[in-house]
């Protein structure tokens, strides 16, 4: 919600110099109605969440209605009541992206049986990516997807080399080596002794949606063809159910 509308759904007016005093009031009061939509669940109606917060009636609905406008609720299909709304999701699905699907583990969790090290599958969206199936046994640094540290990893490095200009020569050598090469690795970056590699998963415009990356002992991957002939493999397999 904006600031011009939280004044205007709590009926305040612009202060210069910060903040108006009513202004975090209104804030705070379209968030608490977000979370007694998401307590209730779908269809509650604005007399219930009015009567559950003892808010007036009329701010209930002006809040409502700001809520829907900015898509964090929408109303259910007869009219009745609301639900949460599209930018709620995406919010929950940056902070804990949703499980891939049963077809999907299985062809990660095949890798992993005949591959030593750790396994993640990965997924690149909003500008970030988001490992979507970490490998329980091996889990991933916390580094190795954090987005200020992308050139650090491989999994990074492979969105990087899609989407970003290279700030040097080196870093242009460095993407067009994984253009070339169909891959992206990482040796020592984020772990001693430990390193990294990730093959793109595409859609069928070409479109990176998504990464399989394996960790383990840099000495088993400094020749990396048949480790990376193996992912490859996965990565076709999986290419049609997360395109």
């Amino acid at each position: 919600m904006t600031a011009s509308q939280a004044r205007s759904a709590a009926g305040a007016t612009p202060a210069s110099g910060g903040l108006h005093a009513r202004q975090p009031k209104a804030i705070h009061s379209a968030l608490t109605v977000l979370e007694e939509v998401a307590r209730c669940g779908a269809g509650v109606t604005a007399r219930e969440i009015s009567d559950n917060l003892e808010l007036p009636r009329a701010t209930a609905y002006r809040l409502l209605n700001v809520l829907v406008q900015d898509e964090y609720l929408v109303r259910t299909p007869d009219l009745s009541g609301f639900a949460l709304g599209r930018k709620v999701v995406e919010l929950a699905n940056l902070v804990t992206p949703p499980r891939p699907p049963e077809a999907v583990r299985l062809i990660v969790d095949g890798l992993r049986d005949g591959i030593r090290g750790g396994v993640h599958l990965v997924r690149y969206e909003h500008g970030g990516l988001h490992v979507i199936d970490p490998d329980p046994d091996f889990p991933p640094s916390e580094q190795a997807h954090v987005n200020r540290l992308f050139a650090g990893s491989a999994m990074g490095r492979l969105l990087l080399a899609e989407r970003s200009q290279p700030e040097s020569a080196s870093g242009a050598q460095l993407f067009a080596d994984i253009r070339r090469q169909g891959y992206a690795q990482q040796f020592e970056n984020v772990r001693s002794g430990y390193g990294c590699l990730a093959v793109p998963i595409r859609d069928r415009s070409g479109l990176l949606v998504a990464g399989l990356c394996l960790s383990a002992p840099r000495s088993r991957l400094e020749n990396p063809t048949a480790l990376i002939d193996l992912l490859q493999v996965g990565a076709r397999e999986l290419a049609p159910l997360l395109a």
